[in-house]
Formats: structure tokens, C-alpha cells, sequence
């Protein structure tokens, strides 16, 4: 990439930010002799889990052998501790002491013993899934990527085989696990199956376009152990998130269950909003709805050519429209009234941007996550690594279907044909995604190629490639002005 995009911006970045500097830390943390203690001794995640919930005081030793190993992962810790600026143990332990946290600290462990510190990280299991448990809906959203329908399809998974699938996420160590569809409310499996989720010790979630969060099925959600409820709303007033969304009186239903889902003080809430032409004038205004409505998060999501979301195409931000908006969100973080993340991996870019220019202090490495400023905090963002698809994340479709990124419609695999550890450490898109020396240009050579590696499903979507460069960057403008202009001379498109 061109040195002077971003001025002194980058050469700070390249310069006076020494992300070797957490490497190093993490280096210490998992250091060749504990590196093979993990591989000998914590043979398996659930073997890991065990001797970390021992530690937090939560789960029994089964022999002595256990004890030594608590000890051995307690020198660990505490290392990480000096890495992280914890001085007291017992704020690990108690950390500890729920089972999703235990489930995180094996996996990334695991998975630097298992490759060594990547930039960014490569995972052992995917910290998060996001499940299309059903593509059976409610609403008829102009931009679905699941081609959701008011019907469940003929070949969508058994209960049977959807508890089976939660053993095999259990087994390899996933640690979240988000329901989405369709509408996963209307599914009658959902509740069962997130219900076992949650007893298996993994964070569960539910992304839902609010319409079904009733007072008693909001009650039912607290019981099975959801943690997060994350509410799709795209407009501050009904008249056009009812168009987008397809049926008249979805926004008032909406909003009553967000309501409903705020009321009981018992969950982590978020409003998430895709933005496009239809509602960028209103972005000031939801997060202004989202303040007043009492949730925690507000999260914009990137558009992106896939399903429904083909047919609107035209529709999609210019680079420079995303990132004003990106930058007008991070002032608004700023402020403090609500966290604010984006799924637009060029929002981690962004912070970077502004904490070292000094016109910000935190920045997210991933879009549900934030992070302070400074050296270690800024290197943080190279391990995470902004787009997480095929590498810290990946989805499940209604009929088994494994892929990267649920707007990423690539089937790496089905759980039907082949366990998902095996699919997962296989697949061949998954590695290669995993990669970013195989990126295209300009994605390739940017500077910030390891906290971002842009959106690799608006990669496919615009140029059915996911390893081409995110049209939706501002430093890759001619890469957007190249397919739009495709996109006009193409006679189904008439430039819609």
C-alpha cells in the first residue's frame, strides 16, 4: 500500500507501535516447556477446562497428577497476569469460575502451543458459531443472506442431530455460540437446543429480529441460560424498517421486545442495525433510540451482496460513505453513553487511526470487543485480527452446512458427513482464509492486513473471490469504482 494513505498515522503504526512487544508477552505465557506440557498433559479442551475450573475452585481433582497440573497452569496464569497488568490472583480465579472463560483460556492456549503466536491468531476450534438454526421467518428483510422463508425446509436438522452437533462444538473446545436463522424463536427446537448449549458450559446468544421477545418467551430465554440478545432494528421510526424488513408494524413489535428484553436487567443487549442508503441519514438517531431504550451495545453491520442482499446491491456505502459513518460511530463511543462496534473490520483500522493520532483511547479488535490504548492494547488488535471468518469464527446452517461467515455462502462441509473438528481443521478454504499472504491486492500489502484483512465475504459478494481485496475500504477505492462500473453495464443489475 501506498505509504502516504494515512500519513503519519501509518508510519506511527509502523513505526512507533512495537507490536512484537505483546508477542513476546504471550511468548512467555506459552513457552516452549508449557507449550508441551498443553500437548502431553491437556490432551483435549474439555482436559483443559477440567484442570481450570479445579483452579477457580469450581470442579473436583481426580487424582493427584491434577493437582501438579493445577500448579503448573497457575505459574502460567500468573505470567499472563504481569502481561495484562492483573496483580491479584483471585480476579483470575473468580474470571474463572465461569465455564465460557474456562472454555476461552483452553482454546486460545491450546491453539498458540498447538501453531505458536500467528499474526493474527490461528484457532484450534472457532471461539464463536453462529447457527442459522432455521431458515423459517417471520418478516421478509430486503437484504436476507439466508433466503429466510415463512417455511422450515425439508432437510433442516433433526433435534436429534442438533444436540449432537452442541456435543461436538463442546468437544472441541467452542466457546460461543450464537442461534440466528430465519427467526430462531419460531424454531421449537431452539429452546432445547440452547438450552443443552448452555448446561455444556458455552455462552449462548441469540441474534433476533425482536418481534417474538414477548414478556413470556423473554422469561423462557432467562431460564434455558441466554446471555445475549442482540435485536436487528435498522430505522429510529417505522416507516423504514418496516419497508426493509417487509411487513407493516414489524418496528412497534420490535421495539416492545427490546423493551421486554431490557426490562429484566438479566441479559447483555445490543441493537443492530445494517446500513445502507436506505437509513445512513438516521444512524445519529438510532443510536440516540438505543441510548433511550437502555441497551448496552449498539452495533452496525456491514452490508454485504449476499441472498436477498443481492437484488440491493446498489444500495451498498461507498467506501467513503462507510467511513465517515465508521468514524462518526467511533465519536459517538467516545462519549461513553453506549459502547458502539461495527462488523466492518476496517472499524479496528479506525481506532487504531485515532488512538494514534491521539483523538481517541479505545479501539475494537473485533466487533464485540473493545480494548484500551497503548503498545500492548494496539497489538492486541494483530492478534485478534479484525475479520475472524474461517479463523476465529464460523457458521452452521439448518441443514449441517459448515462455512466461514454466515455472509460468506462457501460449504466447507457438512456435520451430516463429517465431524466439525475434522471439517474445521481441513477444509481447504478455511486454510487458506486463515492466510493473509494468499490476500489480493491491496488487502495483501496494507499495513494494517492483521488487525483488519477487510471483510472477506464483501470480497465474495462483489467479486466472487474471498481472498480479493474489501471494496468497502477507503484505502481501496479503485477496487469499488472497478465493480461498481461492472456492476452498471450488467443488464439484470439496470443499475439497481
Amino acid at each position: 500500500m501506498d505509504e502516504k494513505i494515512g500519513g503519519n498515522v501509518v508510519s506511527s503504526y509502523t513505526g512507533k507501535i512495537d507490536t512484537t512487544q505483546l508477542v513476546s508477552q504471550f511468548q512467555k505465557i506459552v513457552d516452549n516447556r508449557f507449550a508441551k506440557f498443553i500437548m502431553k498433559r491437556m490432551t483435549t479442551p474439555k482436559k483443559f477446562e477440567h484442570v481450570l475450573g479445579i483452579f477457580a475452585d469450581v470442579e473436583e481433582p481426580n487424582s493427584i497428577g491434577e493437582d501438579i497440573e493445577v500448579k503448573t497452569i497457575e505459574a502460567a496464569l500468573k505470567r499472563a497476569m504481569k502481561t495484562f497488568g492483573i496483580d491479584d490472583l483471585s480476579v483470575v480465579k473468580n474470571a474463572m469460575k465461569d465455564a465460557y472463560v474456562r472454555k476461552g483460556v483452553a482454546v486460545t492456549l491450546r491453539s498458540v502451543a498447538k501453531y505458536g503466536i500467528t499474526r493474527p491468531q490461528i484457532f484450534e476450534a472457532p471461539l464463536l458459531i453462529v447457527w442459522n438454526i432455521t431458515k423459517q421467518c417471520n418478516l421478509k428483510c430486503l437484504h436476507c443472506y439466508a433466503n429466510a422463508s415463512p417455511f422450515k425446509h425439508n432437510d433442516e436438522l433433526t433435534l436429534e442431530e442438533k444436540l449432537n452437533v452442541v456435543d461436538q462444538f463442546d468437544e472441541a473446545g467452542v466457546t460461543m455460540l450464537s442461534f440466528s436463522g430465519g427467526e430462531p424463536l419460531i424454531s421449537p427446537d431452539f429452546w432445547k437446543v440452547a438450552e443443552y448449549a448452555s448446561k455444556k458450559g458455552m455462552y449462548t446468544t441469540i441474534a433476533t429480529n425482536g418481534t417474538l421477545l414477548t414478556k413470556p418467551n423473554v422469561e423462557k430465554l432467562k431460564k434455558i441460560g441466554i446471555k445475549y440478545v442482540e435485536v436487528s432494528l435498522d430505522a429510529p421510526e417505522p416507516k423504514t424498517h418496516d419497508m426493509f424488513r417487509g411487513v407493516q408494524g414489524a418496528w412497534e413489535r420490535t421495539v416492545e421486545g427490546i423493551k421486554n428484553v431490557v426490562q429484566t436487567g438479566a441479559f447483555d443487549t445490543a441493537i443492530a442495525t445494517t446500513a445502507t442508503k436506505y437509513n445512513i441519514s438516521e444512524i445519529p438517531q438510532m443510536i440516540d433510540l438505543a441510548i433511550s431504550l437502555g441497551v448496552k451495545k449498539f452495533i452496525v453491520f456491514n452490508f454485504v451482496p449476499t441472498g436477498r442482499g443481492k437484488d440491493i446491491i446498489m444500495e451498498d456505502l461507498s467506501p467513503k460513505e462507510r467511513n465517515d459513518l465508521l468514524n462518526y460511530l467511533y465519536d459517538r463511543w467516545q462519549e461513553k453513553k453506549i459502547d458502539i462496534f461495527s462488523t466492518s473490520p476496517t472499524y479496528s483500522q479506525i481506532g487504531i487511526e485515532r488512538v494514534l493520532a491521539g483523538t481517541g483511547k479505545t479501539y475494537s479488535p473485533t466487533h464485540f470487543a473493545s480494548a484500551d490504548y497503548g503498545s500492548t492494547g494496539v497489538g492486541l488488535a494483530e492478534f485478534i485480527g479484525g475479520c475472524g471468518a474461517g479463523r476465529l469464527y464460523a457458521s452452521l446452517e439448518d441443514n449441517g452446512d459448515v462455512g466461514p461467515c454466515v455472509f460468506l455462502p462457501i460449504k466447507v462441509g457438512n456435520v451430516r458427513e463429517k465431524p466439525f473438528k475434522e471439517i474445521w481443521e481441513n477444509s481447504k478454504v478455511l486454510q487458506d482464509l486463515r492466510n493473509r499472504d494468499l490476500y489480493e491486492e491491496a488487502c495483501k500489502s496494507c499495513v494494517f492486513r492483521n488487525p483488519c484483512g477487510g471483510c472477506r465475504a464483501r470480497a465474495y459478494g462483489y467479486f466472487g473471490n474471498y481472498l480479493a481485496p474489501d471494496p468497502g475500504c477507503a484505502y481501496n477505492q479503485k477496487y469499488y469504482d472497478q465493480a461498481i462500473k461492472e456492476l452498471t453495464l450488467m443488464p439484470e443489475t439496470g443499475g439497481k
